[in-house]
């Protein structure tokens, strides 16, 4: 009897780290899908980020957009100069009075060849603004750093105060 009593608890003693390895492998099937869960939606926000970056940078380099019936405004802009983005923080942060409806920020990378042309078409060097209006029309030039108060008052008078065109 003694023997058969061995072999039960050896039997109890299997079927017990059986039933242990079963449930610690459903448990680390559990964590996997979750942790692959966290990860897919991991990578698709920052797909999702990247695209619309990509696409309001590729916006916002788009010049053909000039004369489509918003004003604009046009940064002559060398990403590797200081001067050329502290001059676009500035830009950006007077711009914002003003929405996507109201006007456009465009920049002219002069790196880029279609950036370059346009800087070369206007005369103009970089840290320079562009001031179009509605038609494509060059208004205004400025010239240097400008800080973000007098830009704005710069824009409101050029754009808010004009009147409409017909």
């Amino acid at each position: 009897m003694a023997r058969k009593s061995t072999k039960s608890r050896k039997f109890k003693s299997i079927t017990q780290s059986s039933n242990a390895e079963t449930k610690r492998s459903r448990r680390d099937v559990l964590i996997l899908g979750r942790n692959i869960a966290v990860g897919v939606v991991a990578v698709g926000g920052v797909g999702y980020w990247a695209r619309s970056s990509f696409a309001a940078h590729a916006a916002e380099h788009d010049l053909s957009r000039i004369g489509k019936g918003k004003p604009a405004v046009v940064q002559i802009h060398d990403p590797t100069c200081p001067t050329c983005t502290a001059l676009q923080k500035e830009t950006r942060q007077a711009m914002e009075q003003f929405g996507e409806c109201d006007m456009l920020y465009l920049v002219a990378d002069i790196k880029q060849p279609e950036g370059s042309a346009f800087a070369a078409r206007h005369g103009v060097p970089h840290v320079t603004l562009l001031l179009f209006d509605e038609g494509g029309e060059l208004q205004d030039t400025l010239r240097g750093m400008r800080q973000s108060p007098e830009l704005e008052a710069r824009f409101a008078r050029h754009f808010r105060d004009r009147p409409p065109s017909v």
